[in-house]
């Protein structure tokens, strides 16, 4: 006959150890089978690049006379903002050109995604400002868009991927494994 105790001794004791456990928890999609609907991530990764590349666009605009916006828009409008409003100039420039390159491939897509939401936000405050909201919704304004549109539609778009992160088509995009820790027992 074989000993209980001597078969309890011989078991590990998997409490024993004090190193914390590592668990991984895997979201699935949706749909439950795990795949990916390539149409939907395919326009996410068009929205996201032809995003980039206009905010890029308006950034090298900035820069092309950087004492003229800041004199007739940011001193202007943004008068609040504290400082010369030429470093203004140039750190909206600078956001509109290394921001959309983090979040074109996502690299700190969201915080990228942020800057350039921000941006716009000032922009469309810049636009209201200068014109008001011309009759919006419902007037039909001479130069067919209202002033504030461009720049209320690119808050949105930067919005959605500070939110949403850049969508599964990006070099750095994160995997649906979660890891934790739980707290051990005392």
């Amino acid at each position: 006959m074989v000993d209980s105790e001597s078969q309890l001794g011989s078991t590990p004791n998997l409490n024993a150890s004090k190193a914390p456990q590592k668990v991984e928890v895997v979201v699935q999609s949706p749909n439950g089978q795990g795949e990916i609907n390539i149409t939907a991530e395919l326009a996410i990764f068009a929205l996201r690049i032809l995003f980039c590349l206009l905010m890029v666009h308006h950034g090298l605009e900035k820069l092309q006379d950087p004492e003229g916006f800041a004199e007739f828009v940011v001193g202007k409008y943004l008068g609040f903002l504290p400082g010369n409003p030429v470093i203004w100039t140039y750190a909206a420039a600078v956001t509109q050109l290394v921001c959309p390159i983090g979040l074109a491939i996502g690299f700190f897509a969201r915080i990228s995604a942020l800057g350039l939401c921000s941006t716009m936000i000032f922009a469309v405050y810049f636009h209201l400002i200068d014109t008001g909201l011309e009759g919006f919704p419902f007037a039909v304004v001479e130069n067919h868009n209202y002033n504030f549109e461009l720049s209320a539609i690119y808050a949105a778009i930067a919005f959605y991927f500070a939110c949403a992160g850049p969508g599964r088509l990006s070099a750095f995009r994160k995997t649906n494994t979660i890891t934790y820790y739980p707290k051990g027992e005392s």
